[in-house]
């Protein structure tokens, strides 16, 4: 190792809410690496790997070292730390909590086909351990659209992955991808994944717009008819979603750099408010404080 006291393989990403967080990486890359919009563990540097239990072990010592009680949160990355085992897991949530014991707070990226393989207990064990927060990639509640995009998810998998975490008391972050169904089946695709929202009721919830910063070429492989949604698509899209959504106390972001029309608030509680605005940027887009094309972006 380097006197850097984590070795990092760049790019390195993490969730907006991430941005104060000691960002560990646990594992190089995704595990599955095939959704056909995401490009961000495609690079060669990126192939999935589990990092070297004793590097992690010892990037967390070294940080211990040099940070003392100063970091409350860690964000264990890459793209899916949930891909390691119950007893890697534990062994790391052990030592942050020793080296590191400001910390209040460890989160990671979570793809739902990972949490199947672990019991309600075993995430029990990893909650009690420090981790109580896990962001969700669920993209869609739709079937077609999942299996066009290459999520290697259903609506169900999804579900039964967030409703297992939930009862584990691990928090749920869920993304939503506006758009990612095209013109065709964009209605389909927020009533989906509306419902998927409202069975699995998550802390927190976001929508991002889908975005190609690299190119349809990948996506287009799979999805060939894929026509995107424009700017009132998009808007119409997201008004059917929050239109069928029934949540009790969920936290509501769609302020993320490819939103055109930044909403935030708690669901239910405001969602006659949201409902509003997005009506009102739906019947007059030239009134509506739309975030200009060139500060859009990932």
């Amino acid at each position: 190792m380097t006197d850097a006291p984590i070795r990092y393989v760049e790019p390195v990403f993490r969730p907006p809410s991430e941005a104060e967080s000691l960002i560990l990486p646990v594992t190089d890359g995704c595990s599955w690496n095939r959704c056909s919009f995401c490009e961000m563990y495609t690079a060669p540097q990126k192939r999935f790997r589990p990092r070297d239990e004793a590097e992690v072990m010892e990037s967390i010592k070294r940080c211990g070292a040099l940070y003392g009680a100063s970091v409350a949160r860690v964000f264990l990355a890459d793209g899916d730390a949930m891909t390691l085992s119950t007893r890697r897991l534990a062994a790391i949530l052990e030592a942050i909590r020793r080296e590191l014991p400001g910390v209040r707070r460890v989160s990671s990226y979570c793809l739902p086909r990972n949490v199947s393989r672990k019991s309600v207990a075993e995430l029990r064990d990893l909650a009690a351990l420090g981790l109580s927060l896990v962001y969700v990639g669920a993209e869609s509640g739709d079937d077609e659209v999942l299996a066009k995009v290459e999520k290697g998810e259903t609506f169900a998998s999804t579900r039964e992955a967030l409703e297992k975490l939930g009862e584990a008391g691990i928090k749920r972050s869920v993304m939503i991808l506006n758009g990612l169904g095209g013109a065709a089946l964009s209605r389909g695709h927020a009533e989906n994944s509306a419902a998927l929202i409202n069975a699995a009721q998550p802390e927190f919830l976001a929508t991002l717009v889908v975005s190609f910063p690299k190119g349809e070429a990948r996506f287009r492989a799979d999805f060939p008819d894929f026509v995107p949604l424009d700017v009132p698509g998009l808007l119409r899209e997201m008004e059917v979603f929050l239109s069928r959504l029934e949540l009790r106390r969920t936290v509501f972001r769609s302020d993320h750099a490819s939103n055109w029309l930044v909403l935030r608030g708690t669901l239910g509680a405001d969602k006659p408010r949201l409902l509003e605005q997005l009506r009102a940027a739906i019947a007059a887009p030239e009134a509506a404080p739309l975030r200009p094309a060139w500060a859009r972006g990932l």
